[in-house]
């Protein structure tokens, strides 16, 4: 086996095993931060976004019904602006989960 000579510097030097066992090193850091909490694993986003989509389809078709029902009892007009309402309410709920679903994942505003 050969000796170092002085003032060599192999730091440089791209090692396999070096970079092989870097990578096993940043892979067990990064699965220990997940496990303790530390970081989020990123795999509830698609959870999160059925919710806010979920969140979005319920809110827009009882607030309008909610709405158009008040608004018939107080003008006497029973069924009509409820139906209109609820299609108000259906086209918001739609429009609201295009945007939800088609955000880039970079975007800030996400």
């Amino acid at each position: 086996m050969a000796e170092n000579g002085p003032g060599q510097d192999f730091h440089d030097a791209a090692d396999p095993r070096l970079t092989s066992l870097d990578d096993r090193l940043r892979q067990a850091r990064r699965d220990e931060a997940v496990r303790t909490g530390a970081v989020r694993d990123g795999g509830d986003a698609g959870y999160a976004l059925g919710n806010r989509v979920l969140a979005a389809l319920i809110g827009s078709l009882v607030g309008s019904a909610l709405i158009g029902w008040l608004l018939d009892r107080w003008f006497g007009t029973t069924p009509w602006v409820l139906i209109v309402m609820l299609f108000l309410g259906i086209g918001v709920a739609f429009r609201q989960i295009i945007r939800l679903t088609t955000k880039r994942p970079d975007d800030p505003g996400a």
